[in-house]
């Protein structure tokens, strides 16, 4: 099993979860979160005085998947969220252990 932690434009949120949904990931945490790359921050004007903020807003999903559809999720969630410019984001992938349906008490694949 695989645990994928993906940040992304906020107005891309919609149109990922629609399209992982079409590839059958049956759920997903989103968070807002703030953060910066490379792209540093911006500048922002408010009340007529310009200011720089260091930090954006962005959404992190957090999906778990099955090694067969992990692949996929991430090319997915990639070519999605993606606008070709400066801040749409990372993916990262990393190996999970174990998950346990808290319900029923199922485990592995069978609690995704």
């Amino acid at each position: 099993m695989k645990f994928i932690v993906a940040i992304i434009k906020p107005f891309k949120l919609d149109e990922v979860r629609e399209a992982l949904s079409a590839i059958g990931v049956a759920g997903m945490t989103v968070s807002e979160v703030k953060g910066f790359g490379r792209q540093k921050g911006q500048t922002e004007i408010y009340r007529g005085a310009e200011y720089s903020t260091n930090m954006l807003p962005k959404v992190k999903l957090e999906i778990a998947a099955a090694d067969s559809l992990a692949a996929q999720v991430v090319e997915t969630i990639q070519q999605t969220a993606s606008t070709e410019s400066i801040g749409d984001g990372k993916i990262f992938v990393l190996d999970l252990a174990s998950t346990t349906r808290i319900r029923t008490g199922e485990t592995g694949d069978a609690a995704l």
